[in-house]
């Protein structure tokens, strides 16, 4: 059985790095309100409500 890595680990690192701090960047300029209110919108559509 290989157990080699396709990809380095230090690529892996600097990616999950990238997305936390992208996540971090923007929850705090506001923008989980705005996809929650959006997914919420969506929701409602798709039910019928709104």
């Amino acid at each position: 059985m290989n157990t080699k890595r396709k990809v380095p680990l230090w690529i892996t690192l600097v990616l999950l790095v990238a997305a936390i701090g992208s996540c971090i960047f923007g929850a705090t300029r506001g923008e989980m309100k705005t996809v929650y209110r959006k997914a919420a919108n969506i929701c409602m559509e798709c039910i019928g409500i709104g």
